[in-house]
């Protein structure tokens, strides 16, 4: 049995949760506790138990998990095929995380840290010119973030578009974005991880 350690809430336990369902996987999910700062030294969840092996990163333990229980339908064999999934993936860690932090940790987290209105408006513009990126990208090679298949990529950035649009803030019509989240609705997980009305 698998063992998520975090919290339901977390965007980053609910990718690792979202893949589980998806690849039929059964896990056990605890709350973090400090006792678990041992099995990660930047003391942060998700945290993933198989079997006495532990790991963490979020996206990390997605690709695993597809790797040690055949999910190369979320996380193709091909190379070229996985570089795009997990180049996808990067990409929402890094360059879509880095945009929306700050007017997140304002809008919604309410942040005494996080209150320049300058900052805000410029992280809101961030967030939604990269959104655009990823609307045009969906435009010319849908249906899918990676191409013709559901996989990983779909997953971690749907949690982040769930994000986007759960916001208080004005954002443009993306028309491709809008038209592959209502796909994703249909996907095993999106109702329970994604679509749950948790940012």
């Amino acid at each position: 049995m698998l063992t998520v350690i975090g919290k339901a809430t977390s965007i980053n336990v609910r990718k690792v949760l979202w893949t589980c369902t998806e690849l039929g996987l059964p896990f056990v999910r605890e709350e973090w506790q400090d006792g678990h700062a041992a099995l990660n030294p930047n003391r942060m969840a998700p945290v993933l138990v198989d079997d006495g092996f532990v790991l963490w990163e979020s996206n990390t333990i997605c690709r695993y998990l597809c790797e040690r229980h055949a999910g190369a339908s979320l996380w193709p064999a091909e190379a070229r095929a996985r570089a795009r999934v997990s180049q996808w993936m990067d990409w929402q860690a890094t360059e879509l995380n880095t945009a929306w932090r700050y007017a997140f940790m304002a809008l919604v987290r309410s942040s005494p840290a996080h209150r320049d209105p300058a900052l805000i408006e410029a992280g809101i513009a961030g967030w939604n010119r990269h959104v655009g990126l990823l609307d045009a990208h969906l435009g010319d090679n849908g249906p899918w973030i990676a191409g013709a298949g559901f996989s990983l990529a779909d997953i971690v950035l749907g949690l982040s578009v769930n994000r986007w649009l759960m916001t208080p803030m004005a954002r443009p019509d993306y028309p491709h974005v809008a038209a592959w989240y209502a796909r994703l609705g249909e996907r095993p997980g999106f109702g329970a991880w994604c679509g749950n009305g948790v940012a």
